[in-house]
């Protein structure tokens, strides 16, 4: 194995355009082109372009594909109808984390995966693995996709501009098959900005040409290429959990406050059921830590890791923080001591450098856009 990142069909572009790049889960990524606080407004207020085809696509098919995933992940997949899309988790046997999924159903049967770059790999073996058995292929499709999203309150406007696809009917969490810029793209309506947006799933071959074309079709309306920083502060207020902070194997999803994707209701049995069983009933009787927001009342920004304290005592730590542009303030996503986790619970704070500052617990998110 070499240690050389992998770059996406849009690297040439992103150096083009100067942007500041990272090493992702192996992939150098666009952190940011210009201004991260220019780039997380933009998604709010008009549209940001973002390049994501480092996630991890997985495809199957087959009569019995969705046998494979009702086994495999703990959503019922069964009940996901033709172009629809479930947002979902996959387990490990004691009911951990090993990341959360996009589902979407392509067609009778075929179905794809979409995982978290950090993840693919990992998601991949779980899936063939769990899939012995069963009639069904599962196919390593990341080399397939280019993956390129439009976010923010301008973006069906632009996306409208350059299809004749049916974008209004488009639901939210649904896909359909059509033609961008004249580039074959799958046409997703999911997110994690917190915004209204797509995500066009293409031949890596066509990501240039259907990138330059948003970009000329959004010129008039504010879009502007946005890093893997502002992603992030934009899921942070919109209190979306990121894999690795929020979300680890050391949690199940009832510890993390997502048991609403855990579908004991369906048929057969599933990885990791037992486990989340005795799981959902110790969340129901006496919760572990519970995952809230917290916003500073100064200036000093609290980073993953740090201990949140009350009365001189640690309860609970950071999983995520960051300024928050939208908000004008420092946030952070924490997971606190039940006792502590009711919005507006006093005489809280984070331990930054040794120093006690003081924050307010709220109720996620901390943004929510008006429909």
């Amino acid at each position: 194995m070499t240690n050389t990142p992998r770059l996406t069909a849009l690297d040439a572009v992103h150096r083009s355009l100067g942007a500041t790049m990272t090493d992702f889960a192996g992939w150098d990524m666009p952190l940011r082109y210009a201004s991260e606080r220019d780039e997380h407004n933009a998604v709010r207020t008009k549209a940001g372009l973002f390049d994501l085809s480092h996630m991890g696509e997985i495809t199957l098919t087959g009569p019995e594909a969705v046998k494979v995933l009702d086994y495999a992940l703990v959503g019922n997949i069964s009940t996901v109808g033709v172009g629809r899309a479930r947002y979902t988790h996959i387990c490990q046997e004691d009911g951990g984390i090993l990341d959360d999924l996009i589902v979407y159903r392509l067609g009778e049967t075929e179905y794809m995966v979409v995982a978290n770059a950090s993840n693919a790999q990992v998601v991949l073996d779980a899936i063939t693995e769990r899939a012995a058995g069963f009639d069904a292929e599962v196919r390593d499709d990341r080399d397939a996709y280019a993956l390129v999203a439009v976010q923010g309150p301008e973006s069906p406007g632009i996306l409208k501009s350059l299809t004749d696809a049916d974008l209004d009917n488009l639901k939210y969490y649904a896909g359909l098959p059509g033609t961008v810029a004249g580039v074959p793209a799958l046409i997703a309506r999911t997110g994690y900005t917190g915004e209204d947006g797509f995500e066009l799933f293409v031949k890596p071959e066509h990501a240039v040409e259907l990138w330059n074309a948003l970009l000329n079709a959004g010129e008039g309306v504010g879009l502007v290429p946005a890093g893997l920083s502002c992603r992030d502060t934009l899921r942070l207020e919109a209190g979306m959990p990121l894999y690795g902070h929020e979300l680890t194997t050391a949690l199940t999803p009832f510890d993390a406050g997502l048991g609403r994707v855990v579908k004991f209701e369906k048929e057969g049995d599933f990885v990791g059921r037992a486990a989340l069983e005795a799981a959902a009933e110790r969340a129901a009787t006496n919760p572990p830590r519970k995952l809230v927001g917290l916003i500073a009342e100064g200036r000093r920004v609290p980073r993953a890791g740090f201990s949140v304290v009350a009365d001189g005592q640690v309860i609970g730590e950071v999983t995520s923080g960051a300024p928050s542009p939208t908000l004008g303030k420092p946030i952070a996503m924490a997971y606190v001591d039940a006792a502590h986790a009711a919005p507006g619970t006093s005489g809280v704070g984070v331990d930054i450098r040794g120093t006690h500052e003081p924050y307010e617990v709220v109720a996620l998110p901390f943004y929510k856009r008006q429909k």
